[in-house]
C-alpha cells in the first residue's frame, strides 16, 4: 500500500531542511532511496553531506554482561534438551512395551 501523499510530503520537506534521508529511514518506515526518490521528484537536490546518526558500540561492561546472560540461557536450553530427549526415550519404551502387553 502506498504512504498518504502527506505523509511524503512532510518527510521531502525534512529532507528540504538538511536532514538525511538515511537518518530519515532510521526514524521512519521508508527506506533511505525511497524518501531520496520522493525528494528528487520534488526538486530538492541532493544532499552532500548532514547529520547522520553515528552507530554506538555498547559498553564493554555491557558486551560482558550480554555474554554471561547469553551462555546461561544456553546452558539452560542444553539441559532442557538433555531433559526432553530422555523424556521422550522413557515415553517411547512405555509404549513399546504396553502396545507388546
Amino acid at each position: 500500500m502506498p504512504y498518504p501523499e502527506e505523509y511524503r510530503r512532510r518527510l521531502v520537506e525534512l529532507v528540504r531542511s538538511g536532514r538525511s534521508p538515511e537518518d530519515l529511514a532510521l526514524e521512519f518506515e521508508p527506506c533511505a532511496p525511497t524518501i531520496r526518490k520522493w525528494a528528487r521528484k520534488a526538486g530538492v537536490p541532493p544532499l552532500t553531506g548532514g547529520p547522520r546518526r553515528a552507530f554506538v558500540e555498547p559498553e564493554v561492561d555491557d558486551k560482558d554482561a550480554e555474554i554471561k546472560k547469553l551462555r546461561r540461557e544456553v546452558a539452560r536450553l542444553r539441559e532442557e534438551r538433555e531433559i526432553l530427549k530422555k523424556a521422550a526415550a522413557w515415553v517411547c519404551h512405555e509404549q513399546r512395551e504396553r502396545s507388546s502387553a
